[in-house]
């Protein structure tokens, strides 16, 4: 049973649901000032969409499923993209 829990949650796959475009991601972020806020709209700006940014975020936050797919472990992986 181990090894086939660890097969799953290895080849688990993370994606997003619903309808997100950059501007969606402005609407959120709008009234948010924050240096982390004004970073990932540069960063989405500079990448001329959010398709990296969405891959690169399900990719990385995969190896957080089994520990926990958390605000702060979502907030740290949009920190490191940005600053990538």
């Amino acid at each position: 049973m181990k090894e086939l829990i660890g097969y799953l949650i290895q080849h688990l796959y993370l994606d997003f649901q619903g309808d997100i475009s950059p501007e969606t991601v402005r609407g959120f972020l709008r009234e948010d000032d924050s240096r982390e806020a004004r970073h990932l709209l540069s960063k989405i700006i500079e990448e001329k969409g959010i398709d990296d940014l969405l891959i690169t975020l399900a990719d990385c936050l995969k190896e957080h499923i089994a520990t926990g797919v958390t605000e702060p472990v979502v907030m740290q992986q949009l920190r490191d993209y940005t600053d990538s």
